[in-house]
């Protein structure tokens, strides 16, 4: 008689960052899609960051992340995102690299009215050969351009997807999460496929 296991099955835990430039809109998109209450560290911006904080085009922001966001969410039984979003000032850049550490991939997200705001975050990814997706969060949905338009304008690699969407709406951020899961898929296909020249020495 075969007997089966009544032990639960451990679902498979992925890590995904949400990045992009300050104001971009990467809290919001953490709070609308965890399945939990998600832990935020925002503070209350104050005269001390004047002239330090860069508020170009987001001048009615009054608060910022100045460590993390974490939320959750479930794909399916075996399948869980961890999602953990990122400062966005540059005085705070130094964590980047512990909160990359592990990471599956990384979101993108990018405001069009600050293009230029989104560079530092691509080259991060790219120079750790992290796959990413970007997300064009459309304010108040506006669509003023198309993907096409944003690729070549962030001169992305043709394989990255580039997704709009509204970080306030959990359905079209999910969208942008999906990007993420096939351009870690494809970049995983690409290695089994094309492994690294190995040298070895006699």
């Amino acid at each position: 008689m075969v007997s089966v296991s009544s032990d639960p099955v451990m679902p498979t835990a992925l890590k995904i960052l949400i990045a992009g430039g300050f104001g971009v809109g990467k809290t919001t998109m953490v709070a609308a899609v965890s399945e939990v209450p998600p832990l935020e560290t925002e503070e209350r911006m104050t005269e001390v960051s004047l002239g330090v904080d860069d508020l170009s085009g987001v001048e009615g922001k009054a608060s910022t992340t100045v460590a993390m966001d974490f939320g959750r969410i479930t794909i399916g039984p075996e399948l869980v995102l961890y999602l953990f979003g990122t400062p966005g000032q540059d005085r705070f850049w130094f964590m980047w690299d512990d909160l990359a550490t592990g990471a599956l991939g990384a979101v993108v997200l990018a405001d069009t009215r600050r293009l230029e705001a989104s560079f530092a975050s691509i080259d991060f990814f790219e120079e750790r050969g992290i796959p990413f997706a970007v997300g064009i969060n459309c304010f108040h949905g506006q669509r003023d351009c198309t993907a096409e338009q944003v690729r070549a304008a962030l001169d992305l690699d043709p394989a990255t997807p580039v997704v709009l969407c509204d970080v306030r709406d959990r359905a079209s951020s999910k969208q942008v999460l999906l990007g993420v899961l096939e351009a870690a898929r494809a970049a995983a296909a690409a290695r089994l496929h094309h492994p690294s020249d190995r040298t070895l020495t006699v």
